[in-house]
């Protein structure tokens, strides 16, 4: 199968590649139920060594800068609470976490979580957390800019492989919310 976007060398319907992601991602591909089918988002087999943004680019391609988007993971407090969200940006841009995220969540303050806290809660590998396969309560922040691509290039829940899926597919997610400006 050749890729929708990228020119990789290996591409598969994620249905077809349960095994290259972990437990949360394949879980969330096996019980799918999105407007999408699930044979619509593709894994591509790529080096876990490139798998931060600069050095994937320069391996894979800049043009799949403006295709492709960072799933972080934020913490916002108030009180004495902690609310845990995801945040999905282009990758040409960076989470309005003062701005945005902490208005969003309705916290005093907001940050990006330390990273054991995002890998043990999402089940994910540092470096490739991805929106598919979050836990079901967090809030997902999705930048109306990613929905509004045919395809996205986002982590696979490891640093080896990525997921591209169709950008609709963000909106509907669990918990999802789309925001203007949330990427700046």
């Amino acid at each position: 199968m050749r890729a929708p976007i990228g020119d990789f060398d290996h591409a598969t319907p994620a249905p077809d590649s349960l095994d290259a992601l972990t437990r949360p991602v394949a879980d969330a591909v096996r019980h799918w139920r999105g407007s999408v089918p699930a044979d619509r988002i593709v894994y591509v087999d790529t080096e876990p060594e490139w798998a931060d943004t600069a050095v994937f680019l320069e391996h894979y391609g800049k043009d799949l800068l403006d295709r492709s988007a960072n799933c972080v993971v934020v913490a916002g407090k108030r009180g004495g609470e902690t609310t845990p969200a995801a945040c999905l940006v282009l990758s040409a841009t960076r989470v309005d976490v003062n701005g945005a995220v902490r208005r969003h969540l309705g916290a005093r303050k907001a940050s990006f979580a330390p990273m054991d806290t995002a890998t043990e809660e999402t089940g994910m590998e540092y470096g490739g957390i991805t929106p598919i396969g979050l836990p079901s309560d967090w809030p997902l922040l999705v930048d109306s800019a990613v929905v509004d691509l045919p395809y996205v290039l986002v982590g696979s829940g490891r640093r080896r492989g990525k997921l591209l899926v169709p950008g609709k597919v963000f909106a509907e997610l669990p918990n999802a919310v789309v925001l203007e400006g949330l990427g700046i």
